[in-house]
């Protein structure tokens, strides 16, 4: 992947960029505008170390003065925007085991959003999705204890746990009148975060459920296996409820369908912040037409993929506004095991749009929900009816040629009103109305292309 800063080689992610504290110590020692004594806060540094003072002399209890600074530092990040966060030794060891794909808990994107715990989206097939925990659901209590001014860490660290321990959550969703419980029991978190299947027509489906590290290569393998099966005549890529990940995986994913041009840049106060990331050709690309589905619950990475091939114009979006993360978050190690969570950049699209507090506007918007087609049982006998029903029809003979059915002649179970098993009209259910537009669009995308080719002589 060509990136415009090659030497750099920590890793970035939205909402997880590591970097060794000797790069950081780098970074600040070189830059010229660091040693300038102005800069140091000393008068405010004396004022906190007063505080921490008459802290531990008056405070009614003895107090531990490393847990008044990690209480400092914690308020210090808190106060700066809903992701900047502390995060103590223990909890920044389960925050690198989630991105492997494998920790304990409920299966849940969590963020802070107009103070209030917020949940970006559920994970498919985790405890959280199958209670029925949805995107934009705000979390008022866990376990009876108000989530108001609980830092994002703390409420991971209240809703991670053992496997087969219960939790409850009080949500308020738009809609409800009063607060709802949702009780869960936590399990072991499997993500698979690639799915395929075929559909019809030679439409593919492809689904990202999270951008962890092994997304890319398993979408690359998974996708090769669906063209095994047949030539690919389109592709629904499924972003819908995938609260993000890694950029480097949405980087690569984004390349898998661009041939050339820019995927997303990273803008912040130090220029070493500023990154690009570019598409290269690799072959994989294809000329297939290609449908992303996003929702509320498609947040961060997912954003980064949806509006590269957006204003690349290699794919049409549908669905429903997206959720808006466009901040990039690096997670700084400290000497003691614990780390700072701290937002150094915004994310922009190819074309300069900012992602933050605003989303991907989708090129179609369609809402979700269940669409069921009850036909008119009066009617229903009529709308059945067929010329070959009809007493003394013309058959088609196939080869060009027509003759006149035998008299009395009907098709075996037409024109006699034929019935379900439940003796009612069958009724037609498309369980996932913005996957069933999305594949009559890709439908439509192969009629047009036909009209385009001569005509028959």
């Amino acid at each position: 992947m060509r990136k415009s800063k090659r030497g750099k080689s920590f890793l970035l992610a939205v909402g997880l960029l590591v970097l060794s504290l000797a790069a950081l110590q780098v970074m600040l020692t070189g830059s010229p505008s660091a040693a300038k004594e102005k800069d140091i806060p000393y008068e405010n540094i004396k004022r906190f170390t007063d505080a921490m003072s008459l802290v531990q002399k008056y405070y009614v209890e003895p107090v531990d003065s490393k847990k008044l600074v990690y209480g400092a530092i914690k308020g210090m990040l808190s106060d700066l925007d809903p992701h900047s966060s502390f995060m103590p030794p223990e909890m920044f060891k389960e925050m690198q085991v989630e991105t492997q794909g494998s920790f304990g808990g409920l299966g849940i994107e969590i963020t802070i959003r107009d103070g209030i715990l917020t949940v970006v989206s559920p994970i498919e097939d985790t405890p959280a999705y199958r209670a029925g925990v949805k995107a934009g659901d705000r979390i008022i209590k866990i376990n009876g204890e108000l989530t108001k001014d609980m830092t994002l860490m703390e409420a991971v660290k209240k809703m991670r746990g053992p496997k087969g321990t219960k939790i409850t959550i009080s949500i308020m969703r738009e809609g409800l009148t009063e607060l709802k419980d949702i009780h869960i029991v936590r399990d072991i978190i499997h993500i698979v975060s690639v799915k395929t299947k075929m559909l019809r027509d030679g439409i593919g489906y492809l689904r990202l459920t999270q951008f962890q590290e092994r997304t890319a290569g398993d979408m690359v393998e998974k996708v090769a296996a669906l063209q095994k099966k047949g030539p690919l005549k389109g592709l629904v890529l499924d972003l819908r409820n995938n609260p993000g990940g890694l950029l480097n995986q949405a980087v690569r994913v984004s390349d898998f369908f661009l041939k050339e041009g820019l995927i997303v840049y990273t803008d912040g106060r130090r220029k070493d912040q500023n990154m690009k990331y570019y598409a290269h050709d690799d072959g994989f690309e294809g000329d297939y037409p290609v449908v992303v589905l996003i929702n509320g619950g498609s947040a961060s990475a997912s954003e980064i993929v949806a509006g590269a091939l957006q204003d690349h114009h290699r794919a049409v979006v549908m669905g429903t506004q997206s959720f808006g993360k466009g901040s990039v978050q690096t997670i700084i190690p400290l000497d003691d095991g614990s780390a700072i969570r701290l937002t150094t950049s915004l994310y922009y699209t190819p074309s300069g749009r900012s992602i933050q507090a605003k989303g991907i506007t989708p090129d179609i918007t369609v809402e979700e929900g269940v669409l069921v087609k009850k036909p008119d049982k009066k009617s229903a006998f009529f709308h059945r009816l067929k010329e070959k029903d009809l007493k003394g029809h013309f058959e088609n003979a196939g080869d060009g040629k027509v003759k006149k059915a035998p008299a009395g002649k009907q098709e075996d179970g037409q024109g006699k009103g034929k019935k379900d098993k439940d003796g009612q009209a069958a009724e037609a259910e498309i369980k996932d109305v913005q996957l069933e537009r999305a594949v009559e669009l890709l439908q439509g995308w192969q009629v047009f292309n036909r009209l385009q080719q001569p005509a028959a002589k």
